[in-house]
C-alpha cells in the first residue's frame, strides 16, 4: 500500500464556461466541487493507474465536511486530523472556448501544534505498515514545517521508501533529511533554495548535491521543456514529447505517481522515466487533474526520448 500525506488539501469549485466574457456577468456554468492539494492529486492518479494507496490529510470546518463528501464520491481511500481552522478552497473558471483556466485560491488553514502533534503521532503508525510513502505539497503554515522532515527520518527508520515533492522553506530541511526520492520543478528549487538552474550543468550540480545527501533518486522538471534525473550517481536528460499544453495542474503529481507505480512494479529506472514523463504530459493536455489511465500514457511513451549523461547504469539497477 502507498501512502500520500497531503498537509494543505483543497476543495476546488468548478464553473465551465463554454465561453467567458471579461468585465460582464457570466451564467449557467457547469459546476462541480473536486478534491485537490498535491498528495491527493497523487492518490487519485493511482487510483487509476490500480495501485492500493491511502491518503492521510488535514481536514477542518465545512470546507472540511464537503471534501471528505468529494473524496468519498472520487473513491479516494482516506483519513485525516480534524484541524478547528477552515480547509482552503479554490474557485477554477474554465473557458472552453479558449481552453483557458483561471485559479483563484482562498487563504491557507492555520494548523495548532496539538493538531501537528496528533498527525506525527498518527502519521507515524501509518509509515510502519505501508511499502512506501508520499510526501507531497506545500506546507500551509509554520507549525506544519517540521512534519515532513519528521516522516522522511520515521520512514528511514523503519526502512520504508520515501518520495519528497514539496517546496517552500521546509525544502531545505526535507533534503537534509534524505528522502529515498526527491522530486521538484525548476522554479521551485530556485525559489525555494535560493539555486539558479538556469543552464544544463547546474542541473547537474543540482543532482549531485542531492546525491550527496544521501537521496538516491532525483527528479528536475520543467513543464513541457527537458527533464532531467539521477539514479545514485547516474544522470539522464528527458526530452519530452510535443503536446499541446490545456492546464498542467497535477503534472507533476502524475509524474510522482509514475515514480510509485515503477517502484511498485520493479521497473528499470529507464521505464520508470518514459512511464512518469508520459503520465505528466498528458495531463497537462486535459482539463481533468490526474485522470491519466495506463493505456493513454502507454500511447506516447515511444516519443520520450530519454539521453544518459556520463556514465551508464544497468537497467536493473534500483533503490
Amino acid at each position: 500500500m502507498i501512502l500520500t500525506v497531503t498537509l494543505n488539501p483543497l476543495l476546488e469549485h468548478r464553473f465551465t464556461y463554454k465561453s467567458v466574457k471579461h468585465n460582464s456577468e457570466n451564467r449557467n456554468p457547469r459546476e462541480e466541487y473536486k478534491a485537490g492539494g498535491k498528495g491527493i492529486n497523487v492518490s487519485r492518479q493511482l487510483n487509476l493507474l490500480s495501485l492500493e494507496n491511502l491518503a492521510f490529510t488535514f481536514i477542518g470546518g465545512l470546507h472540511g465536511k464537503i471534501l471528505k463528501k468529494v473524496l468519498t464520491e472520487e473513491n479516494i481511500n482516506f483519513t485525516s486530523i480534524n484541524t478547528e481552522s477552515e480547509t482552503r478552497t479554490s474557485a477554477i473558471i474554465v473557458d472552453e472556448s479558449k481552453q483557458m483556466i483561471t485559479s483563484y485560491f482562498g487563504n491557507n488553514p492555520k494548523i495548532s501544534i496539538s493538531e501537528v502533534d496528533e498527525f506525527k503521532q498518527k502519521l507515524e503508525k501509518m509509515i510502519q505498515n505501508c511499502e512506501m510513502v508520499v510526501f507531497s505539497g506545500s506546507s500551509p503554515c509554520e507549525n506544519t514545517n517540521s512534519i515532513f522532515p519528521f516522516g522522511i527520518q520515521v520512514a528511514n527508520n523503519y526502512d520504508k521508501i520515501s518520495v519528497c515533492d514539496t517546496y517552500g522553506e521546509h525544502l531545505k530541511d526535507c533534503i537534509a533529511a534524505s528522502p529515498t526520492i526527491l522530486h521538484n520543478n525548476i522554479d521551485e528549487v530556485e525559489k525555494s533554495l535560493n539555486t539558479p538552474l538556469k543552464t544544463e550543468n547546474a542541473v547537474i550540480k543540482h543532482l549531485q548535491f542531492l546525491y550527496s545527501k544521501n537521496i538516491k533518486q532525483a527528479f528536475i522538471t520543467d513543464g513541457g521543456n527537458d527533464s532531467y534525473a539521477s539514479n545514485f550517481d547516474f544522470m539522464y536528460k528527458i526530452v519530452n514529447p510535443n503536446i499541446q499544453s490545456i492546464d498542467s495542474t497535477g503534472s507533476g503529481d502524475s509524474f510522482v505517481a509514475g515514480i510509485a507505480y515503477g517502484w511498485h512494479n520493479n521497473m528499470p529506472f529507464e521505464e520508470v522515466l518514459r512511464l512518469a514523463s508520459a503520465l505528466g504530459s498528458c495531463n497537462a493536455a486535459k482539463y481533468e487533474v490526474c485522470n491519466i489511465t495506463l493505456e493513454e500514457a502507454n500511447r506516447i511513451k515511444a516519443q520520450i526520448e530519454i539521453n544518459s549523461l556520463g556514465k551508464k547504469l544497468r537497467l536493473t539497477d534500483a533503490p
